[in-house]
């Protein structure tokens, strides 16, 4: 039998029906059992899904640019942290740390990298591939406690943290069935907290349907949000209100696995990802609270492209030394900026704090985008 089932279980069984942010929170993060926890390969090609660093490091090299701008943003200072939530086994980090330290070395001197991973697993992980960083003191744990100007990153963070479910009957609950032992539904009355969130950044949901409301995002945003003056990052695929109030993005929880996406969370706890669609709205009504400011939403093509036109994506070819690498490469790239890849699907998110405006809105990520918009 699936060890971490028995383990909710026991729980259930010891505590009542639990709210499914916490089946959620044990099917993916259990330090034991969890999905994010276990040594499997849950990235790439072998695994389950793709980030845009398992693409092509040409995504990191275009981050690195775009974080030596914004230091220059904040002044240059003696000190930048990059704050990566998330950051699995480190690949971003390392193309960031090597593309710096070739390409900005006034940046990477000025540069900290904090890798903010709760999965020990994946520390690990982390710790042998940035082995030559952790040693310089340039790549830290999240343990490290540094003030500076801060840049906070996050690829596929949030989509992946736990979240309460409401329905026309109130907030989901998990519990056993009495006769075979399999996990079923039940709903409680809904809290104070979850109403109000469907009150002032989504809808509520009409009967049959089900809504996601992602207190734990609101919560990390604003521990992200809490320094001085920087940037916050974020790209994930999600939603505005607007959209929602359109019809779109209700109800956007789903499992993956192999490639393949399932409607079933309850199938196999802790040998599938669990994700839901970000609410961006939510997300930007947080960062604001403490003070950022947000920029309008754009998608990861417009934000790439931004970024990698000025030099033609001199990036991604500068290792290419034949043409059929070229032509691999330019594949590569086109699946990272294309409506057909992962262009159109996932969002950029850009907030930031302490900072001139007209510095912020002189980003070449957001660049084209603009000047899309001004046509």
């Amino acid at each position: 039998m699936n060890a971490l089932r028995e383990k909710i279980e026991q729980e259930i069984r010891a505590h009542g029906p639990i709210p499914f942010s916490r089946y959620m929170e044990m099917c993916l993060y259990d330090s034991d059992l969890g999905y994010y926890s276990r040594n499997a390969a849950q990235f790439g090609k072998s695994g389950d899904f793709y980030t845009s660093s398992d693409v092509h490091a040409v995504f990191g090299r275009l981050l690195a640019r775009q974080f030596d701008e914004m230091w220059r943003a904040l002044g240059s200072p003696e000190n930048i942290i990059v704050n990566e939530l998330g950051p699995g086994r480190g690949l971003f980090a390392q193309d960031v740390l090597d593309r710096s330290e070739k390409k900005f070395p006034e940046f990477f001197r000025a540069l900290r990298y904090i890798l903010d991973e709760r999965s020990p697993a994946l520390r690990q992980r982390i710790e042998t591939t940035l082995s030559r960083h952790f040693e310089s003191g340039k790549a830290l744990l999240s343990s490290a406690d540094i003030s500076a100007p801060t840049i906070i990153f996050a690829n596929e963070f949030f989509d992946a943290l736990p979240v309460e479910v409401l329905g026309s009957e109130g907030s989901l609950r998990i519990d056993i069935a009495a006769r075979d032992g399999r996990f079923v539904e039940t709903w409680a009355p809904p809290s104070a907290k979850e109403l109000e969130f469907l009150d002032r950044y989504s809808i509520h949901p009409e009967p049959g349907e089900r809504i996601e409301v992602p207190l734990q995002s609101q919560t990390h945003m604003r521990a992200a949000a809490s320094f001085e003056c920087g940037f916050a990052v974020v790209i994930d695929y999600g939603y505005t209100r607007e959209e929602q109030l359109a019809g779109r993005h209700r109800g956007t929880l789903k499992a993956i696995r192999q490639h393949s996406v399932s409607a079933n969370p309850y199938e196999a706890p802790g040998e599938q990802d669990i994700t839901a669609d970000v609410n961006f709205t939510a997300l930007a009504a947080a960062a604001e609270k403490h003070g950022m400011q947000t920029q309008k939403l754009i998608t990861q093509s417009q934000f790439l492209l931004g970024i990698g036109e000025a030099n033609e994506f001199a990036d991604a070819f500068e290792d290419c030394r034949l043409p059929q690498e070229r032509a691999k490469v330019a594949l590569q790239l086109k699946h990272l900026v294309t409506p057909a890849g992962m262009g159109e699907s996932f969002h950029v998110f850009i907030a930031s704090k302490g900072v001139e405006e007209e510095k912020v809105s002189s980003l070449a990520g957001l660049s084209f985008a603009r000047r899309m918009a001004s046509r």
